[in-house]
């Protein structure tokens, strides 16, 4: 039964993303779908994030790395020789770099993800070596990093001035198809005993190694599942943006992806997606209060900033009245079938 379920729920939730997809075009503009784009990808950013976050329980600060991996990977393969040799003017491109490249986003979007997936694995050896605080500043280390490497390596990234021009491959059929699988294979993940010894270890690291839970191996296994997904979405981003440059990646993108899946809730996969969707959404949406206004006849001057104040003020009415997110650590589904039981 529990089965399925399931089954029936990840072909509802298959099945209503796709139709929302389709039908999009006809009701947004392409602003609009500009924004809806962006949301996808942080759904898959912010879902993936949470499993290591909210699900195995790491505080882990290192999205805005593997997302950076992600994008100059895709960008160095779908960018031409000849591109490369054109916008490469601080240093000459390397012969590597000039080796790779293909026409092929699925490829590139693979590669970003796959060159994630192995640098998270080399780096699992030495961040859970440590626990609690003392990863989130060896994790927040690996992110500034990656930048400064991205601005010090102008023979590979074009350092400073990164890249530009990429093929804009990026549209809604790509970044929300991407997000559907990625939801359905976290959720997947979650649910299987992989998912539940990654709570055992979350909930109590030692307990679960007493019970006999590889607990580094589960550990790196979220890691890994997590930057391989970031790397997809980093991927994704490049192409969306149609350029790609170090400052894209400082710690303000792992602060936003922190607050999505905070304000959303902690373990929620859920809640990750509902906090993009606020997150992402809703700072485009009040952007009309940094403009003139007109209240009954009475015409204000722009009051640029007013936006973000708002929108500080809402999330914080949020996190005081849902003090662990929107979701908890609950699924959507877990709460409708809570309430058919307390029925």
């Amino acid at each position: 039964m529990r089965v399925q379920t399931n089954t029936f729920s990840h072909l509802s939730f298959i099945i209503l993303a796709l139709a929302f997809i389709a039908v999009s075009p006809y009701y947004f503009s392409d602003y609009g779908m500009d924004i809806i784009n962006q949301i996808a990808i942080f759904i898959i950013l912010a879902v993936s994030y949470n499993l290591i976050n909210g699900v195995t329980g790491q505080f882990s600060l290192e999205p805005n790395g593997f997302v950076a991996i992600g994008a100059y990977v895709a960008a160095l393969i779908l960018l031409s020789p000849e591109a490369k040799v054109d916008q490469f003017s601080l240093e000459d491109p390397s012969s590597f770099i000039l080796a790779i490249h293909s026409t092929s986003f699925i490829f590139a979007l693979f590669m970003g993800g796959l060159c994630a997936l192995i640098l998270s694995f080399i780096l699992s050896f030495a961040v859970f070596r440590v626990r609690g605080d003392y990863l989130a500043i060896v994790t927040l280390g690996f992110g500034i990093i990656i930048k400064l490497l991205a601005i010090n390596f102008p023979s590979i990234t074009n350092g400073s001035l990164g890249l530009n021009d990429l093929p804009r491959y990026t549209n809604l059929w790509w970044s929300g198809g991407v997000a559907i699988v990625v939801v359905l294979l976290i959720l997947n993940l979650v649910y299987s005993k992989y998912g539940r010894a990654m709570k055992a270890v979350r909930d109590d690291e030692d307990a679960a190694s007493a019970m006999g839970i590889n607990t580094f191996w589960i550990k790196s296994l979220a890691f890994g599942t997590s930057a391989f997904c970031e790397g997809v979405g980093g991927a994704l981003l490049a192409c969306f943006y149609a350029s790609v440059s170090p400052e894209q990646f400082d710690f303000l993108l792992t602060f936003q992806l922190l607050i999505i899946i905070v304000l959303g809730g902690l373990g929620s996969t859920t809640g990750a997606i509902i906090g993009a969707i606020l997150v992402i959404g809703g700072a485009e949406w009040l952007r009309f209060l940094d403009e003139p206004m007109n209240f009954f006849g009475y015409e204000t001057e722009a009051l640029p900033g007013l936006r973000m104040l708002v929108y500080s003020l809402i999330l914080i009415l949020i996190m005081l009245f849902a003090r662990k997110g929107i979701m908890g650590d609950k699924e959507l589904l877990e709460l409708f079938k809570f309430k058919r039981k307390s029925k």
